[in-house]
């Protein structure tokens, strides 16, 4: 990639002309500003042409919903008659994105900042402009030092942005002090993913979760300043004149803020805990049945909802952003002898996930760790490949599945020339290559999860009466049939099941 100078260390990202949709809105969004570098395209996203088609994805009911709220560029909220205010219009925020990253180490830099790229249009924002600057380490202060955060405010104004995203999480002094030299609002990577999840989630687990996961972020970085920092009146003028027992210096409406936070915090944890009995309950009525289960993990917008719906024809919502699915979807599914399974489309990762999401999603991810077999889906077409693969394997790792059998594949294989297979190839050896817009690979991908999945432990010769029909139906939907033939007596068995059938056929064993 290319690099125009800022300053001296300080490099813009030009345009490519592999842009995506989302791009071209922001150049056509960028245009009026003569002589601006606009950020690139955001390679995290699918290409259009990469998403899957409908009769492969199934009937998406809520993809209506999601669409019902779409931002209007180019659209002002300033009001020049406050009689107007019912006619507003939700205007994008145009942001600007920074990041630090030591001598070279420039690539993954750009990688990174793409992505950051990608999650800010899904959060509803216009990139206008990306800046890294070449550091050993960021700022304590400023994160990118007093100098070049002038120089980033200079960028900021030139521009007309109104919103700076830093590529890290950022120490809450840090965010202040970067305030206070740009003028405009200063976020950092971590609330927007948190934002992104907000808008996502749909369900009430998923809300509990984002809501504590925010909240858990939004504690130590509260900010006090006028009547925010302002005591509780005592004595005779506090607490309704009750007089003697109620002196002294009182609470900081800011220290009531977070008491309230803390409570609310409680409050979604139990709420969160409440959840658990009726998912326990459902993978121990799986476990009885010993029906095995496989989870879909793997990096987020690598194209795990696409592939399930490819498998199951589940009618998961499918849609080029980052995060579109972040509740888990378990479907049925069947290998080709009749043995029954699970299938679960599981919240996707991303590089630098929050510490709070991962604590706040721990009982989605359950899914993952208490799963026979992890599907591991990664972007064959992304420009980091090798970076997917570990940083999922990290989150797989947090939540104890790091143990659990994995199958690698590599999706979008119909984006990858044979150059690139060879180098995905030499990452994971014994990975699979499919496409979940033209199929390639799919019946390979069934025979793969088929044979890794567990075979029951108990193997048994039985003739089953014709009127125990349901006994035989059982070894066909969770056991593994090796023959079967009808005698006079009744139909004749050899399979492998579970104990808890072995211990019903034992009558009619030979």
């Amino acid at each position: 990639m290319s690099e125009t100078p800022i300053a001296d260390d300080v490099v813009g990202a030009p345009v490519t002309a592999s842009s995506t949709d989302a791009v071209d809105r922001v150049l056509a969004n960028a245009g009026a500003h003569a002589g601006v570098r606009v950020f690139g395209a955001a390679q995290a996203l699918q290409d259009a042409t990469t998403v899957s088609r409908a009769d492969t994805d199934g009937d998406q009911w809520d993809r209506e919903e999601r669409a019902a709220l779409r931002r209007v560029p180019g659209l002002s909220t300033e009001l020049e008659d406050v009689t107007e205010v019912e006619y507003r219009q939700l205007r994008l925020e145009n942001v600007v994105l920074v990041g630090v990253h030591p001598q070279g180490a420039t690539e993954d830099a750009e990688n990174s900042l793409r992505e950051l790229s990608a999650l800010a249009e899904t959060a509803g924002a216009v990139v206008l402009d990306g800046v890294l600057q070449r550091r050993p380490h960021p700022d304590p202060a400023t994160y990118v030092g007093r100098g070049k955060a002038q120089e980033l405010r200079d960028i900021v104004a030139a521009v007309g942005a109104d919103t700076v995203i830093a590529d890290t999480e950022l120490a809450p002094s840090q965010r202040r002090a970067l305030e206070d030299v740009v003028k405009v609002k200063v976020i950092d990577r971590t609330t927007v993913i948190l934002d992104i999840f907000s808008q996502h989630a749909k369900s009430r687990e998923g809300k509990a979760q984002v809501e504590l996961a925010q909240l858990e972020y939004l504690l130590p970085r509260l900010r006090g300043w006028g009547d925010s920092m302002s005591r509780q009146a005592g004595g005779q003028v506090g607490a309704g004149g009750a007089g003697m027992g109620s002196r002294g210096p009182g609470e900081t409406k800011i220290e009531l803020d977070r008491r309230r936070i803390r409570t609310r915090m409680a409050q979604l944890r139990r709420q969160i805990r409440d959840f658990e009995p009726a998912r326990d309950a459902k993978r121990a009525e799986r476990r009885r049945n010993t029906i095995p289960s496989v989870a879909i993990a793997g990096y987020t917008n690598a194209g795990k909802s696409s592939l399930l719906n490819r498998l199951t024809r589940a009618g998961v919502l499918v849609e080029n952003a980052l995060f579109a699915t972040l509740d888990a979807t378990v479907r049925r599914s069947a290998t080709a002898d009749g043995r029954v399974y699970t299938m679960t489309d599981t919240v996707g990762f991303v590089r630098n996930l929050p510490h709070q999401l991962v604590e706040a999603f721990r009982s989605t991810l359950e899914e993952v760790r208490d799963a026979d077999l992890i599907v591991h889906v990664v972007d064959g077409s992304h420009p980091d490949p090798a970076a997917q693969l570990q940083t999922v394997r990290d989150v797989i790792g947090d939540v104890g599945a790091r143990d659990t059998r994995e199958l690698v594949v590599f999706n979008k294989a119909d984006l990858v020339d044979d150059d690139t297979r060879l180098v995905l190839r030499g990452l994971e050896p014994r990975a699979l290559f499919v496409s979940s817009r033209t199929g390639e690979g799919f019946d390979a991908l069934r025979a793969a999860v088929e044979e890794a999945l567990p075979l029951p432990a108990v193997e048994v010769h039985a003739v089953v009466p014709y009127d125990r029909g349901d006994l035989v139906s059982a070894a066909h939907e969770t056991g593994m049939i090796v023959s079967q033939t009808h005698e006079a007596d009744g139909t004749a068995i050899h399979a492998y099941v579970s104990e808890r059938l072995a211990a019903e056929l034992a009558p009619f064993t030979r």
